[in-house]
């Protein structure tokens, strides 16, 4: 019986990975169909690195920093039940999966495991959550940002910045001490994502002729809006896997009707997010802004994230709608009042939508407090923004990272890649 429960087990984690795979598809279309397109070769080619690279770091050395055996800095706080003292751990110890196989157990390699399925089921589950987070980035910065600096923001993002933090909260740091709660990644994997974009956002500033002089905003329409409802619609699909996969286990009952309430309420939260955006944009404008539309999709489901199981369907559509306003009220605020240039959305939908994510968890389950929760939000979106600021800036000391003027106006497609993606439009 325990066999069985484990291959079930195993294959569920292997076929929610897969789901979540999908996803990156997801992300390539949809940025491919908000961005011009005279640049949407070059994000394309972004989004099958950055898949690509994260996998590696992944295995080089990401997997066992956000499972590390023990930390090499924590700070030591009160006492627990048992009188002993708690550990707070903020730097876990290095080390390497790269030799991971059925030969070698991952407790040979420093990392703590305890996982009642497949080793090499976990890693594959967990690596693709990291590419997750890279793509929030690629669409932030796109149509000025140089590739090869990206892909080495990459590496460091997915081999470094991702892993530490994500140690804090499901690898036995401090913020899993300290009782943040975060099912599935709204704070960990997308504010984590946004926090990172937002700091190389600031650095590499806004594309060329976005904003004038006289304090106008220039909008600089998307290439194919089919393609980024297609982009949508699998993330949609992929999401199954993200949230419902995160259960870890389907092989008991109580398991598999928790599964079923994370897959019921992250459909429901996305089509509130859906119509809360609709809603707005019609409010607003008289009209239903189909990118708004788009991103209220991706809010509803970002928002319910961090605490798929505990709602009921009702309170999911009702998490989903308010997301969906947050990201239509967020993105006009970034655009406008910050001029920050983010051609997809993707700050305001992962970030402040994951912020709104893993607030409003505390209202459904409440083993988690708002206290801990903004330690959370703080944590992550602090570390994120100044730790990728801080690379960006390093890297663009030793080479450019921001396309030049003349490369932006012929396109990125022209100047990085060689290959245009819709030569018969030039």
């Amino acid at each position: 019986m325990e066999e069985i429960k484990f291959a079930l087990d195993t294959f569920y984690a292997i076929m929610s990975g897969a789901l979540v795979m999908w996803m990156a598809a997801g992300f390539t279309m949809l940025e491919a169909g908000l961005v011009q397109k005279k640049d949407v070769s070059e994000i394309v080619t972004k989004n099958l690195g950055l898949f690509s690279i994260a996998c590696v770091m992944y295995l080089v050395c990401g997997f066992v920093l956000m499972y590390p055996s023990d930390a090499i800095f924590a700070i030591a706080g009160g006492l627990d039940e048992a009188g002993d003292v708690i550990s707070y751990g903020i730097l876990p110890s290095i080390g390497t999966s790269w030799g991971l196989s059925t030969d070698m157990p991952l407790e040979e390699i420093g990392m703590a495991y305890s996982m009642d399925y497949s080793q090499q089921a976990d890693f594959f589950f967990q690596v693709v959550f990291v590419a997750t987070a890279m793509s929030i980035v690629s669409g932030a910065v796109a149509g000025r940002m140089k590739l090869i600096p990206f892909f080495i923001f990459t590496v460091i993002l997915t081999g470094f910045i991702y892993p530490i933090q994500g140690y804090w909260n499901w690898g036995g740091g401090f913020l899993s001490t300290l009782g943040y709660s975060d099912y599935a990644g709204s704070g960990t994997v997308h504010l984590l994502g946004a926090a990172a974009a937002l700091g190389v956002v600031t650095l590499l500033g806004p594309r060329n002729g976005k904003y004038g002089a006289n304090g106008s905003v220039n909008p600089m329409p998307g290439s194919n809006i089919p393609l980024a409802a297609l982009g949508v619609l699998i993330l949609w699909l992929g999401w199954f896997g993200f949230n419902g996969g995160s259960e870890l286990v389907i092989s008991d009952e109580a398991s598999a009707i928790a599964v079923s309430q994370v897959f019921l309420n992250t459909n429901m939260a996305a089509a509130g997010g859906v119509i809360g955006a609709l809603i707005l944009s019609l409010a607003m404008t008289g009209k239903s802004d189909v990118t708004m539309v788009i991103n209220g999709a991706i809010a509803g489901l970002v928002a319910i994230t961090a605490g798929p199981s505990a709602p009921s369907g009702g309170e999911a559509v009702i998490i989903g709608l308010i997301g969906g306003c947050i990201v239509y009220a967020s993105i006009l605020f970034f655009d406008r009042t910050l001029r920050i240039d983010d051609p997809v959305g993707a700050i305001s939908a992962h970030g402040i939508v994951g912020i709104f994510g893993v607030m409003v968890v505390p209202f459904t389950n409440a083993d988690a407090s708002l206290v801990t929760q903004l330690y959370g939000v703080l944590a992550i979106g602090g570390f994120g923004f100044l730790a990728s600021y801080a690379s960006v800036y390093l890297i663009n000391r030793v080479m450019p990272i921001r396309a030049s003027d003349e490369e932006q106006s012929v396109g990125l497609d022209v100047s990085e890649i060689g290959v245009e993606a819709y030569p018969e439009f030039k």
